[in-house]
């Protein structure tokens, strides 16, 4: 499924890193943004499942990290709820700015109590969706309150949450003392609907009911029976997304697809077809059993619906490698996880490089970089780069290529 990397800049100037979920096929069929939890990240398990089943529904979605977490810029000690409300605009700016303007927004924890802040202040707001909120962000106190004499003295303090120690500011205890957020819910005017877990550890199910209270109709509320409050179990996730979908389109004010909009073209096994789907660089990419596009960004005069295609070369190399080595990895039983390949294309000056044959004029260079947890030895994880280098993609290029171009005219 396609996933773009994404970085866009909030009020304070920072930048903030966010991953963006478009549907394996077609345009999107609206934008939503997601919200995630106090000290959590864009990559938190229930964002990313959440986020990836609704772009399989037709619906992209934005997550980013909050300022000072994940891959973000800033100190999260001087972050505050009206800072995380700031960057929500941000990220709703740049939606906008880049793609379309978000008509749903979705918040986990005290995420939710972000969106619910936020939503009156976007117009294009058309739904709001809350899992496992409180009713106010004073509630999230309660994780830090045995330091919170230490932060109010001392201007911040370190305390530790879920296992995990960050810097907490005196300025976001001040700051959650001014957002009446049930107040901000009941003038809301906009559909709600409320996930929450009866069962639910970090946040009781009675904010759930708060939140129920003071909003309008039309509301709605979904029990989640047994789920934790990180929705940690896959199938919890997985009901939030397919209920949420299903109950957005009665709201949501859905575009048709376009780019996919005409007939699935026929296409032969061990062939690739590609098409136009409008006069500049938006392109349909077709196999037998899939569908993908491909585009060139804004600056460069497309619309920047799709990888571009040396994007697409490096995905299929990094792919190709991730696969060999994986083979590799299992058949002799190397206790390696979590692998990960990152690819990069640069024109270089022949020059200066030492190991190439042209010595005039620019070339093309790859840089590929392996990451993986596991106990290894030197000598296998030397072996691990050689095995990189079988990969049949990668002997194809480096091969002698032969490309015979043919041109069958139509006649008009």
């Amino acid at each position: 499924m396609p996933r773009q990397k994404v970085e866009f800049t909030n009020a304070d100037g920072h930048s903030l890193a966010g991953a963006l979920e478009l549907p394996d096929s077609g345009s999107p069929k609206a934008f939503a943004l997601f919200a995630h939890c106090f000290t959590c990240g864009k990559d938190v398990i229930a964002a990313t499942r959440i986020a990836r089943t609704l772009a399989d529904q037709g619906i992209a979605v934005l997550r980013f990290d909050f300022t000072g977490l994940g891959s973000s810029e800033g100190d999260f000690a001087n972050t505050t709820f009206s800072s995380n409300v700031s960057d929500l605009e941000a990220a709703a700016k740049f939606l906008a700015e880049e793609h379309q303007a978000p008509a749903l927004l979705i918040g986990h924890s005290l995420g939710g109590a972000a969106v619910l802040a936020v939503a009156r202040r976007l117009k294009s707001v058309q739904a709001v969706v809350t899992i496992a909120a409180p009713a106010s962000p004073k509630h999230v106190e309660h994780l830090f309150a045995d330091q919170a004499c230490d932060i109010r003295q001392e201007g911040r303090a370190p305390v530790t949450i879920a296992g995990r120690t960050f810097e907490l500011g005196a300025e976001l205890l001040e700051d959650l003392d001014n957002w009446p957020l049930e107040e901000t819910v009941g003038a809301l005017r906009k559909p709600l609907l409320i996930f929450h877990s009866p069962v639910d550890q970090v946040v009781n199910v009675d904010e759930a009911a708060k939140i129920f209270q003071a909003a309008k109709h039309p509301k709605s509320f979904v029990s989640l029976e047994d789920a934790d409050h990180l929705l940690s179990d896959q199938s919890d996730a997985d009901y939030v997304a397919l209920t949420l979908a299903a109950w957005a389109s009665r709201y949501l004010k859905l575009e048709p697809v376009q780019a996919q909009s005409h007939d699935r073209p026929s296409v032969e096994a061990g062939e690739v077809l590609i098409t136009e789907q409008d006069a500049h660089f938006l392109r349909g990419l077709y196999t037998a059993d899939h569908q993908w596009q491909a585009d060139e960004p804004k600056d460069k005069g497309g619309s920047n619906q799709g990888p571009n295609p040396y994007d697409f070369l490096l995905m299929s190399l990094g792919a190709c490698t991730s696969m060999t080595l994986r083979m590799y990895i299992n058949h002799k039983k190397l206790p390696v996880e979590n692998l990960e390949v990152r690819l990069r294309h640069e024109r270089v000056h022949a020059e200066d490089c030492r190991d190439c044959e042209t010595k005039d004029g620019m070339v093309s260079e790859i840089h590929r970089e392996l990451s993986y947890t596991g106990s290894l030895s030197q000598e296998q994880h030397q072996r691990m780069l050689d095995i990189a280098d079988k990969c049949p993609v990668h002997k194809t290029l480096k091969g002698e290529i032969r490309i015979r171009t043919i041109n069958i005219a139509l006649d008009q």
